[in-house]
């Protein structure tokens, strides 16, 4: 699986018009968008991991502390299905799919990374697998990185 993850101070995605998901931030806090890829030999262990590495990764900052995880500060995570992770990009112009899995493996594999943050203890909303998602947001920093597990 592969995880590209952004620290925010905003975040939503609509679906033809309707707002699917957001991020509930007041001024001064930080969420994180992070947009998961999956690809054939990916599983519930490979879910578990990312989740548990999304939700321990310390990358917020305090200014009376260190480095602090989405557990640590309480986080909100907007989880939103990104198979274009998986783009093979080497030959031509015409980006390949075929390292992308198939959405009947993948959509399960999402909502399990949104359900274990959610058993984990974030709050978490999620985009709307399969559809065509206009995602906003404001990255803070910014800080955007890119989880392969």
């Amino acid at each position: 699986m592969r995880a590209v993850i952004q620290r925010v101070s905003s975040a939503s995605v609509t679906v033809d018009g309707e707002t699917v998901g957001a991020l509930e931030l007041n001024d001064g806090e930080y969420g994180l968008v992070a947009l998961i890829g999956v690809t054939h030999d990916d599983g519930p262990a490979q879910a578990a991991k990312l989740a548990d590495k999304i939700w321990r990764l310390r990358i917020f900052t305090r200014d009376d502390g260190p480095e602090r995880s989405a557990a640590d500060v309480h986080a909100p995570i907007l989880v939103i299905s990104q198979f274009t992770l998986y783009a093979n990009t080497d030959k031509g112009r015409r980006p390949s799919w075929n390292a992308a899995a198939p959405g009947v493996v993948a959509e399960p594999l999402v909502d399990a990374v949104a359900a274990e943050l959610t058993r984990l203890g974030a709050v978490v909303a999620t985009g709307r697998f399969g559809a065509d998602m206009s995602v906003a947001l404001v990255n803070d920093g910014p800080v955007t990185l890119i989880l392969d597990v």
